[in-house]
């Protein structure tokens, strides 16, 4: 099966916070207001928005969620939850969201019209709004969402009032507790922002379509608002490449008649001479820069597209191949939330995670179950990480939404979805649902076709150019019997199946014309499920929770999913190295210590559980251990204190490859070596040692480009050291923090998901030696100063940096 070639980005509307590569008519003709910073919130929910007033209100800046500063609730008795049983009682339903309470929280700002803005058009454009909410201006409502994972926007020209302030209300409400499966959050967790155009005359909502031909020809629609009489109008298109440079230029007559008011025009196309390609390896991206003039060739309004030129092909021969090249998605999927931050949807916190991840083989993101912000996609693009993006989880129950059912939803969902995501290179399919099989009341009595079919068709209005599919689980429960694949699984135009890889070789052979991708893979089985697959014609998987995250706990007083590869705070655990020699060629070795072998964890009628390993020589005199090596070279030997405790080698068995075993090692202070061999030849190395006790204090920074733009951030990671700047494992002290200067400290963690402390404050308990702090930078350059304190137990310590207004 081929699919047209594809390109795409994805539209910014010209000006975000931040800017673009080349905006010369920016100012003129179109601006963007950020409504990030000073906003005052209220948790809790009035009658009537005129009791705001006598309400004391915090001051908070955008994204924010106000649920990751409530407290944790937790149960009467400990309990263990199922997903399946989640809908069953509000204990199982919090465990899943958290055991955070479900809240409702107001937000309020005002905004005085600049007179410039007279006769001009101006909409309030809303990202999202967690998990539900309504917008309000000058006390009436303007618009809202049922669906927060998609923004909107609204016209407010006629409801402005210029000479005064007006005021802004929205209100976000996170509803019942089974609206989701999993911690969403809540509140306005992504940017809010006016849009200044001509009013006109003006480009629509997401108005640029840009494909791609044979790598070479940019084909772009434009969608315009026209409301002037029959006055000719010229389009000009510009390109920039990567460096700012004009690359390709074009002028074209607007053809129109006053009576099509909107309407989408194909605009000439143009041919790249020697264009750079976009791929994971070298993810290059275009911008075209497309404007209206009228008669006097004088600007009306402007909007830029970053894309990237690419072709796309799925095939049963060969699953996915980018610019003609065989590619295997080696990827995670997790939810939209980023640990400790909860969902603000934080643009350095969403690069952060891209590049660890990168870091370690991954070339894949699965948006499970719902879209992904706007600036999540933008750095998809940056780093050349492929997206199956994913539009909703079941239709009917816990689609996450909440005031009105999903059939009165899909059709307005799905035009902002595809418009939005359509233009970036990164995405190349589209979801429409996840694990659709656990239902049997779907519209229409078939299993969910004929709905999928309605969807698709809708979508096809949007973008042609990449394949629809829905993820199964489990991949059977049909009308007719459970040892064939269910209908929907033979509908889609990818066969994605959830933790069913394998059913491939056989459904395969019953439908030789099926596309084959695990969407979802246990990390419980890690190599089996990957090395079990033909890599020659399936298209890849994606790891289910390969980041820990809140909720989906399977038990207090944990509060979310421990199954991953990496921590909540991003700390790799050991499993993460057989992650990296699994998906990268670079030679690895990493030991992994079993401390306690898995056991049966039964979610979603998987077996989740993993071992819980660790990677630190501080043990007991006398213990004798078991552990792994996780290699992909041919032969590792492990030495302990210099002397060689025998060599090993690799297996191509699917069920053990990359992992060698290693019995009866008895504890010995020192260090226990790794070493990786190929022909004889040493390629890696992993050694760890005994540690003395922690003496100090470390702090890394991640961030050597800390913006001053009131929303960039600094990772700091603290360790407990030794004397010889170890990391001592065996240390769980409580610190204080102490931030100064243009910053403030906006989430804490540790990577234990068992912890009672909230992740908004200004202390935190070290967990294996190691913390985390979060600071936000202000609006205001300069020096930033964070003290932290042990109490005495170790010397104070003091990180400086600072931040600027460069750009990263």
């Amino acid at each position: 099966m081929q699919f047209p070639k594809s390109i795409k980005t994805k539209s910014l509307m010209l000006i975000m916070a931040g800017g673009l590569l080349f905006q010369p008519l920016q100012a003129a003709v179109r601006d963007t207001i950020s409504l990030s910073r000073n906003w005052q919130f209220y948790r809790g929910d009035v009658a009537h928005t005129d009791e705001l007033k006598d309400k004391s209100m915090e001051v908070v800046h955008l994204p924010h969620d106000f649920q990751i500063s409530q407290p944790w609730v937790a149960p009467q008795q400990d309990e263990k939850v199922n997903k399946n049983d989640a809908a069953n009682n509000t204990k199982s339903r919090l465990s899943s969201r958290g055991f955070k309470e479900m809240a409702v929280g107001w937000y309020r700002r005002t905004v005085t019209p600049d007179n410039s803005w007279k006769n001009r058009r101006i909409v309030l454009d809303v990202e999202g709004i967690m998990l539900v909410g309504d917008v309000y201006l000058n006390g009436q409502r303007i618009g809202g969402t049922d669906y927060g994972y998609l923004g909107f926007e609204t016209d407010i020209t006629d409801k402005l009032i210029f000479g005064q302030e007006n005021e802004i209300l929205v209100r976000a409400d996170t509803q019942s507790p089974d609206n989701s499966r999993w911690y969403t959050g809540g509140g306005l967790y992504r940017d809010v922002r006016l849009i200044i155009s001509n009013k006109d005359t003006h480009f629509a909502r997401h108005p640029l379509f840009i494909t791609t031909v044979d790598n070479r020809q940019v084909c772009i629609q434009a969608e315009l608002f026209n409301k002037r009489k029959a006055e000719p109008l010229t389009v000009g298109v510009t390109i920039v490449d990567q460096s700012g440079q004009t690359v390709a230029q074009h002028e074209q007559p607007l053809h129109y008649s006053p009576r099509w008011r909107q309407r989408e025009y194909p605009l000439d196309t143009i041919t790249l001479q020697h264009p750079q390609l976009w791929s994971c390896e070298s993810p290059y991206l275009y911008t075209a820069i497309v404007t209206i003039y009228n008669r006097q060739h004088q600007p009306l309004d402007q909007v830029s597209q970053s894309f990237g030129v690419r072709t796309i092909a799925f095939s049963p021969q060969y699953g996915l191949r980018i610019n003609g090249k065989k590619v295997l998605l080696k990827g995670f999927a997790n939810h939209h939330t980023l640990g400790a931050l909860g969902a603000a949807a934080y643009p350095r916190a969403i690069e952060k995670r891209l590049q660890l991840m990168k870091s370690f083989g991954y070339n894949h993101v699965r948006t499970a179950h719902n879209p992904y912000s706007e600036e999540f996609l933008n750095l998809c693009d940056k780093y050349g990480i492929i997206v199956v993006n994913e539009l909703y989880d079941k239709w009917l129950q816990q689609f996450a939404g909440g005031r009105t059912s999903w059939q009165n939803l899909w059709q307005n969902d799905i035009t902002e979805w595809v418009q939005r995501d359509r233009n970036h290179p990164s995405v190349v399919m589209w979801s429409l649902g996840n694990e659709l099989q656990q239902r049997s009341d779907l519209p229409f009595n078939d299993w969910g076709v004929t709905a999928y079919r309605l969807m698709r068709t809708l979508l096809h209005r949007y973008d042609t150019t990449r394949p629809t599919t829905v993820a199964m689980h489990p991949r059977y429960r049909s009308l007719e019997t459970d040892s064939l694949p269910a209908p929907l699984a033979i509908a889609t135009d990818i066969a994605s199946y959830n933790y069913r890889y394998q059913y491939f070789p056989g459904d395969r052979k019953r439908y030789p014309d099926h596309i084959f991708y695990q969407s979802e893979a246990n990390t419980s089985m890690i190599g089996t499920n990957f090395f079990g697959m033909n890599h020659d014609w399936v298209v890849g998987l994606a790891y289910w929770g390969a980041i820990d995250y809140l909720g989906e706990s399977m038990g207090w007083p944990v509060k979310g999913w421990n199954q991953g590869v990496f921590d909540i705070s991003l700390q790799p655990k050991p499993l993460a190295y057989l992650v990296k020699s699994m998906f990268t060629t670079e030679p690895t070795v990493h030991i992994a210590i079993l401390d306690h072998a898995q056991h049966s964890e039964e979610w979603n009628g998987i077996n989740v559980a993993v071992d819980q390993l660790s990677d630190h020589w501080n043990r007991t005199a006398g213990d004798t251990l078991s552990l792994y090596t996780y290699t992909n070279a041919e032969e590792v030997e492990l030495l302990l204190n210099g002397k060689s405790l025998g060599r090993k080698r690799n297996t191509l068995l699917p069920t053990q490859r990359n992992r060698i075993f290693w019995r009866g090692i008895v504890y010995q202070r020192g260090r226990l070596e790794a070493v990786a061999r190929n022909n004889g030849k040493i390629v890696a190395r992993h050694r760890i040692e005994t540690t003395g006790a922690a003496t100090a204090l470390q702090i890394e920074a991640d961030n050597s480009q800390w913006k001053a733009d009131g929303k960039d951030l600094q990772h700091l990671r603290i360790t407990a050291i030794d004397h010889q700047g170890r990391r001592v494992w065996d240390v769980n002290d409580p610190l204080v923090f102490k931030v100064e200067g243009p910053a403030e400290i906006v989430a804490t963690d540790n990577g234990d998901l068992q912890s009672d402390e909230v992740h908004v404050g200004k202390r935190r308990h070290l967990y294996h030696g190691s913390a985390l702090v979060i600071l936000r930078s202000t609006g205001d350059t300069g020096h930033v100063r964070l003290t932290v304190d042990s109490k005495g137990r170790y010397p104070q310590t003091i990180w400086k940096g600072s931040t600027s207004h460069s750009r990263r």
